[in-house]
């Protein structure tokens, strides 16, 4: 029987975010099938599947872009529904996407500050550069994120430091922020980068008491950064099993399987139709 997490308090409850049921179609197509799911404080939890398995979509879901057909979310032991990404906000919940959403020609403190800029004057307000770029100093320094200058535009940062930059402005801009999702956030960067993203993600955690949902398709990043895996097919959670008892052997084969009865599947389908 599961216990009526909505009735006990934050501090009660393990998991900061629990979804039982969620599933969600488009038309014909079915997204996501009754998706149970829990995140506990302070952990990192990585999403697995193959493309159109259904992560894009939970990962909408839990931002606020969507909201499911049917299902239940509870954050710190609270059932929630979002209606909006402002809304998923002001439960805790930010995201990077893989894009990173920064301005290639405005410095540093400018886009941890993006949209949210601090201003002086009176009738006719100017941006407060002076006390944006002293704030944006002691969070990176807070942080232990290294880049030399603040005033450098972010275009001439490299791919860890752009990332680092992106992960810090969530971590700023979120009001008393649980939850921090990272879509591939170590793609296409070097041995030197990645450890510095997986660096700034574990002192985040050890500082803030943050969890992370991580998505990559990067199985040895995955098992670099994360505490356990969930593998989404078809639209359902098929596995949820700790690092600690699964090798990154393990985990490639049973992907492989997975997609080889995608293929056969769809080889099986299409043979029907042609019949």
């Amino acid at each position: 029987m599961t216990p009526d997490v909505a009735t006990q308090g934050p501090s009660q409850v393990e998991d900061v975010l629990r979804i039982e049921g969620i599933s969600m179609t488009f038309g014909p197509v079915v997204a996501l099938q009754s998706v149970d799911m829990h995140l506990r404080r302070g952990e990192v939890l990585g999403l697995v599947g193959d493309n159109g398995a259904g992560k894009s979509t939970l990962v909408k879901i839990l931002t606020g872009l969507y909201t499911p057909d049917s299902g239940r979310m509870y954050v710190d032991g609270q059932e929630v529904r979002f209606r909006s990404v402002e809304d998923a906000r002001h439960h805790g919940i930010e995201t990077v996407f893989q894009d990173l959403a920064l301005v290639d020609e405005l410095s540093v403190y400018h886009n941890l500050f993006l949209n949210r800029e601090q201003t002086r004057g009176g009738w006719f307000r100017f941006l407060g550069n002076k006390t944006m770029r002293a704030a944006a100093r002691q969070f990176l320094d807070e942080i232990q994120v290294n880049i030399p200058s603040i005033n450098v535009p972010v275009a001439k940062l490299s791919g860890g430091q752009r990332q680092a930059i992106a992960v810090a402005r969530a971590m700023r801009q979120g009001e008393n922020i649980k939850i921090l999702m990272l879509d591939e956030p170590l793609a296409a960067m070097g041995a030197k980068e990645t450890s510095l993203i997986i660096d700034m993600v574990r002192g985040l955690i050890r500082q803030t008491n943050v969890s992370v949902i991580v998505i990559d398709h990067n199985y040895t990043h995955l098992f670099e950064l994360c505490d356990r895996i969930n593998v989404i097919q078809r639209g359902r959670v098929t596995i949820d099993r700790n690092i600690s008892e699964m090798t990154l052997e393990e985990l490639i084969e049973m992907m492989v399987q997975s997609y080889r009865r995608q293929i056969g599947s769809a080889s099986g389908a299409s043979a029907s139709r042609g019949s």
